[in-house]
């Protein structure tokens, strides 16, 4: 795809703080978690990075993965502290974060474009000064109504909501590693061809 390299730097979205931990505006930091399992690696409080920061290693690259501590209407300063000291583009940056648009369990890779109206991506394009990254988006619903959806991103989601956002972060696991070769379509094509339905065993 025109534009992509090889994604250096993952960035998780979310509030920091128990109040929010559970709240859907935190689906990018439950991503994170995921992410450390899977690759066996842990977060640490960074300074430098106003937030939690982590690396792992994939075929003999360091990808580093950053959790900004900001409060998410910050997440650039903490995005572009981390770019800049390792000396990433931005178009190898790949931001996680929920997205009211879709529907929970439902999943979508996404390179460029504009904010959404989501405040956190809103703050790193300001910050990086460019929309052009790969962001990674997890489906948390939509409340019907533009007025309510501050509360409805900070609330927790249902049993069944939550189980189907897991199962969509379960699937997008299984993409990384084309994600981080570089091949970007791939992943795309197989994470949006997959069935969007969550079968739950009785």
């Amino acid at each position: 795809m025109s534009g992509f390299d090889e994604i250096s730097l993952i960035v998780g979205l979310g509030n920091p703080g128990k109040k929010y931990a559970d709240t859907r505006h935190n689906a990018g930091w439950w991503f994170i978690e995921h992410l450390t399992a899977q690759f066996q690696f842990a977060l640490k409080p960074e300074a430098r990075f106003q937030g939690l920061f982590g690396e792992f290693r994939f075929e003999q690259r360091v990808i580093r993965v950053l959790a900004p501590t900001t409060f998410m209407n910050h997440s650039g300063r903490s995005v572009v502290s981390c770019a800049s000291y390792y000396k990433i583009k931005p178009n190898q940056i790949m931001v996680i974060h929920d997205e009211i648009d879709l529907t929970p369990g439902d999943c979508r890779i996404k390179f460029k474009g504009g904010h959404g109206g989501h405040n956190g991506l809103r703050d790193i394009c300001k910050s990086l000064d460019t929309a052009d990254f790969v962001r990674l988006r997890l489906g948390v619903g939509h409340p019907k109504s533009a007025s309510m959806v501050i509360n409805y991103v900070l609330s927790k989601p249902s049993s069944s909501e939550l189980a189907q956002i897991n199962w969509s972060i379960d699937r997008s696991m299984k993409v990384m590693e084309l994600l981080l070769s570089g091949e970007l379509e791939r992943a795309i094509h197989q994470l949006h061809t997959k069935d969007q339905t969550l079968v739950e065993s009785n």
